[in-house]
């Protein structure tokens, strides 16, 4: 079954980015002190879009101001639609700073969909670079590591809540809801490891991190918002 399933269909959330980028290039005006990003690097069956669907409405709230939701399966739609990713970088400014230091760091790992990856870099070092957007997975702690605007987080969870929690999610058996865990945590595991030649388990690199079992999605998004702001 798709890992997308297990968040909202795709098409509502694009329109929505394009609208977001829209409305931050005609704010532009000369320069402005970073906003906040923030970033969420989870284990599979952690339920970090629900999460991170909250934490977009509590810093909506607390700011007054629009924020962007960037998951795994949106980052990877635009990367892939040229005329999409496109108008999403020319509406940001596109500057990306750190990209070629980044990439002098990395690019000898990309063997292949070298293109892709750059692109994917570019879009999350402009979306972040951007601020007040919330980014999902992808490597994006990683990314943008040197970026003093972000925030980083991580949630993890024992093997039992994750199981759970994606038999419940989609309607699966234990077994095969253990299947498909294993199968796509080393799926996220060896793209952060050839694509950004890091450890995908190393602290170091986050703000906090969340225990699922003891943190509901209210709790995290609740605390990451007042840590941010």
């Amino acid at each position: 079954m798709p890992e997308t399933t297990l968040i909202p269909a795709i098409e509502n959330r694009l329109g929505a980015l394009l609208e977001v980028t829209r409305r931050q290039d005609a704010l532009k005006s000369g320069k402005k002190p970073a906003k906040p990003a923030v970033t969420i690097s989870r284990e599979f069956g952690c339920e970090a879009y629900p999460m991170a669907e909250l934490l977009r409405q509590k810093l909506e709230a607390r700011t007054k101001a629009c924020w962007s939701l960037m998951d795994k399966a949106l980052l990877d739609e635009v990367t892939k639609n040229h005329n999409l990713a496109e108008q999403v970088l020319k509406n940001l400014g596109d500057k990306n700073r750190f990209l070629d230091d980044f990439l002098s760091t990395f690019s000898n790992r990309w063997k292949s969909d070298r293109d892709y990856y750059r692109l994917l870099c570019r879009q999350i070092i402009a979306l972040a670079e951007q601020g007040n957007v919330i980014l999902v997975g992808r490597g994006a702690p990683i990314v943008t590591a040197r970026m003093k605007n972000c925030y980083h987080f991580r949630m993890y969870a024992s093997q039992r809540f994750k199981e759970l929690s994606i038999a419940k999610r989609l309607g699966l058996e234990a077994d095969d809801a253990r299947a498909l865990i294993e199968r796509k945590q080393k799926e996220r595991d060896k793209f952060i490891r050839d694509f950004l030649d890091r450890d995908p388990y190393d602290l170091s690199c986050y703000h906090l991190a969340f225990n699922n079992d003891r943190n509901d999605a209210e709790k995290a998004a609740q605390t990451i918002c007042d840590y941010v702001l």
